[in-house]
């Protein structure tokens, strides 16, 4: 019933929803240490950096995420998207020692609308306040079972998987959220709670590979 809006939406926009059985990739299950944590993504800005270099001292948030999905940036007139929800919660982490990083694994769009050009002239026209990172052929994606825009990761300071899923219950309407997902798991993480729920549905385009 919560998840109702999401599902609604998907079922109006007609995107496709892929699960990661379905392309044969294993998801992190909660408590699997970060795979990759170590590989070296580059940067909008030109910089290269791992999740081990971007880690605050509670945690890193990952969110896969691209400039067109409409999950992602909104459809006029009928809904919001997650993008204009990415700064405060990265403020919101921030503020309880999670780095937030934003990950484009669209491989089979590298060359249009994906690209790296791409990517810093959508990160400049939404304000992101976070590192936006390519993930060459998708390997963090596939380390991680992602299969999403957006798919978003929680770690602990120990690179421990604490919750995957959707940033909240609405996408359509921030105003009218009612489970903000990674907020209560973020605080609930600092003050050393169980999380839950430790996993939700991620809704959104699929990530696209590269066969």
């Amino acid at each position: 019933m919560m998840m109702r809006n999401i599902v609604a939406a998907v079922l109006l926009s007609g995107v496709l929803m892929t699960m990661s059985a379905q392309s044969g990739l294993p998801e992190l299950s909660i408590g699997d240490k970060a795979p990759s944590a170590g590989m070296k993504m580059k940067n909008i800005d030109g910089q290269e950096w791992s999740l081990i270099d971007l880690a605050g001292e509670n945690g890193v948030l990952v969110v896969f995420s691209c400039n067109t999905c409409p999950f992602v940036v909104g459809r006029e007139g009928k809904s919001d998207g997650w993008e204009g929800r990415y700064n405060p919660l990265a403020g919101m982490a921030r503020e309880n020692g999670i780095a937030t990083v934003l990950v484009n694994s669209n491989e089979a769009k590298r060359k249009g609308d994906d690209s790296l050009e791409k990517m810093k002239l959508h990160a400049v026209e939404a304000g992101y306040a976070m590192p936006y990172v390519v993930d060459n052929d998708h390997k963090l994606a596939d380390a991680f079972g992602a299969r999403s825009t957006p798919h978003v990761y929680l770690f602990d300071a120990e690179f421990r998987l604490v919750y995957r899923g959707a940033i909240d219950d609405n996408v359509n309407a921030a105003e009218e959220v009612t489970e903000r997902y990674v907020e209560d798991a973020i605080q609930r993480l600092v003050s050393g709670k169980k999380i839950k729920p430790a996993v939700t549905k991620a809704v959104g385009c699929s990530i696209k590979r590269v066969s």
